[in-house]
C-alpha cells in the first residue's frame, strides 16, 4: 500500500476541521514546578527515558496551555500563620506563588511555546467555595476601597508580566468563585458571601470582578476573562452564579469548571452540566479548567465519593477515568479546554511531601503516567496534527495513529510521523 505522508497528514487535516472547528487548549496547572525542580525531582516519560526540560518536553507531548496561581502576600499570611495549628488558618507551604515567584514561571512557560492562564486568588492563601479571605493588607478597607484596590493591584500584576515579556492568554480574576470573594478577615462571623437565593452581596461582588476584569482589559485586551465556579453537582447553584453575571453586565469570555468526580459526580453528571451551561449560555466557551483523579492511591480527603468500581485507584484507573472525561467533553461543542490540576506534583528523588496523589506522574518512580499521554490526544485541534507537522528535526520520532492520536511506536495498525509511515501487524 502506497499512501505518501503528505497526502495523510491532508486527509488528517480535513479530518480535524471538519470535527473541531476551534482549538482547544489542553495542558495544566503547574505552580508548583520550580520547588520540584529546585529539589531535584526527577521526571521520566512514557517509556522511562529521563524529561531534562519538563515544559519543552510538554509541549512536544502535544500540551499547549499551562496554569499558574498568583497570591498577594503569603508570606505576611505565613509570618501571621507559621506556628497556628487551626487546619482552617495553618500556612500550606504550597500556596506561596507571590508575584517574584510567577514571573519566571510564567516566562518559562510562555517561552516554551504555551499558552499561559493566570489565576488571581486575591487572598494570602487558598480561595475556594469554603475560604476567601481578604488579603491581610486589604482588611481594614471598605467596599469602595477594595474595589480600587483589586483593579490597582490587578493593573499592576499584569504590567509587571507585560514588561517582562509575558502576555497571558487567559485570565481567570477569581479562584472557585462561586459564592463571591473577598469575604472578609480570616474568621470573621459575617462573610461576605453570595449565596444562590438571597440578594445579600451580589451587587458587591459584582462590582469587585467588573473592577478587576476593566484592569485585564486595559492592560492585556486580548487575554480571555475565564469565570471559575466549582459547583458541577449543584447544577441549579452552578447556573444561578452565570445568570447573575449576565444579570449584573460581568464582562467575560469563558466559563470555567472545576471537575473532580470524588467530589463533583460520575460523567453523566458532568455532562448534565455542560448541557445546561450550553443551553442558557449559548454565546461562552468552557474550559475544564481543574480536574484530577487519584494514581497511586485514594486522594486525602473526607467524605469523597468513591468510584473505584468505574475507575480503579491505578495506573490503568487513572487512564479510563481521562479517557471518559475527554469522550464527555468532546460531545460538546462549547468546551474547548481541559487542564489537570497539580500535574507536576511528583516527590519522587526529594525530601518534598508526599501527602496528594492526583498527578500524572507517579510519585514512585517520577515516570509520566498512562493518563498524561490521553491528555494529550486531546490535543490542540483535537487530532494531533499539530504535533506530526510541528515535529522538529531533532527531535525523537514521534508516531500517531489515524485517530491523530499519539502513540506508541509498537501500536498495532497504521502509524504515521511527520516524514514516515509504517504498519504494524
Amino acid at each position: 500500500m502506497r499512501i505518501s505522508i503528505k497526502k495523510l497528514l491532508a486527509g488528517l487535516l480535513f479530518v480535524a476541521t471538519s470535527v473541531q472547528a476551534q482549538e482547544r487548549y489542553v495542558g495544566g496547572d503547574i505552580s508548583l514546578l520550580p520547588n520540584y525542580v529546585n529539589a531535584g525531582a526527577k521526571y521520566f516519560d512514557h517509556e522511562g527515558k529521563a524529561v531534562v526540560d519538563f515544559l519543552p518536553w510538554c509541549h512536544e507531548e502535544g500540551m499547549n496551555t499551562m496554569r499558574v496561581r498568583l497570591f498577594v502576600n503569603p508570606k505576611k499570611y505565613k509570618v501571621l500563620h507559621a506556628n497556628d495549628n487551626n487546619a482552617d488558618t495553618r500556612y500550606d507551604s504550597n500556596a506561596c506563588q507571590d508575584i517574584d515567584f510567577v514571573l519566571p514561571l510564567c516566562q518559562d512557560i510562555v517561552n516554551s511555546g504555551h499558552s499561559l492562564m493566570l489565576d488571581f486568588h486575591y487572598s494570602d492563601t487558598w480561595a475556594d467555595p469554603a475560604k476567601q479571605w481578604t488579603p491581610i493588607e486589604w482588611e481594614n478597607m471598605n467596599d469602595e476601597q477594595l474595589c480600587d484596590k483589586i483593579y490597582e493591584y490587578t493593573k499592576e500584576s499584569l504590567l509587571t508580566l507585560k514588561e517582562a515579556g509575558v502576555t497571558p492568554t487567559f485570565i481567570q480574576p477569581g479562584n472557585e468563585i462561586s459564592y463571591g470573594m473577598l469575604w472578609g478577615n480570616l474568621g470573621t462571623t459575617s462573610p461576605k458571601k453570595a449565596f444562590m437565593g438571597s440578594n445579600a452581596n451580589w451587587d458587591r461582588f459584582g462590582k469587585l470582578l467588573s473592577r478587576a476584569i476593566e484592569a485585564c482589559r486595559e492592560v492585556v485586551p486580548s487575554a480571555k476573562i475565564v469565570l471559575h465556579t466549582e459547583r458541577v453537582l449543584q447544577i441549579d447553584v452552578m447556573t444561578n452564579f452565570y445568570r447573575k453575571m449576565q444579570e449584573m453586565n460581568v464582562d467575560y469570555d469563558i466559563i470555567g469548571l472545576s471537575y473532580y468526580p470524588f467530589w463533583h459526580g460520575d460523567m453523566a453528571q458532568l455532562d448534565k452540566a455542560l448541557t445546561a451551561l450550553e443551553t442558557e449560555f449559548r454565546t461562552k466557551n468552557i474550559m475544564i479548567v481543574e480536574t484530577g483523579y487519584g494514581l497511586k492511591w485514594q486522594v486525602p480527603y473526607n467524605d469523597i465519593i468513591d468510584h473505584t468500581s468505574i475507575w480503579p485507584i491505578s495506573d490503568a484507573g487513572q487512564m479510563k477515568f481521562m479517557q471518559d472525561l475527554v469522550a464527555t467533553v468532546e460531545k460538546h461543542k462549547s468546551v474547548n479546554g481541559l487542564l489537570w490540576w497539580w500535574m507536576e506534583y511528583n516527590p519522587y528523588n526529594t525530601n518534598l511531601s508526599g501527602w496528594y496523589n492526583a498527578p500524572l506522574f507517579d510519585p514512585t518512580t517520577g515516570r509520566a503516567s498512562s493518563a498524561f499521554r490521553t491528555l494529550c490526544s486531546y490535543g490542540s485541534s483535537g487530532t494531533g496534527i499539530d504535533g506530526v507537522t510541528k515535529q522538529g528535526n531533532n527531535e525523537a520520532t514521534r508516531w500517531y495513529n489515524l485517530n491523530g492520536q499519539r502513540v506508541d511506536a509498537s501500536t498495532p495498525g497504521l502509524l504515521i510521523s511527520k516524514d514516515r509511515k509504517k504498519i504494524n501487524r
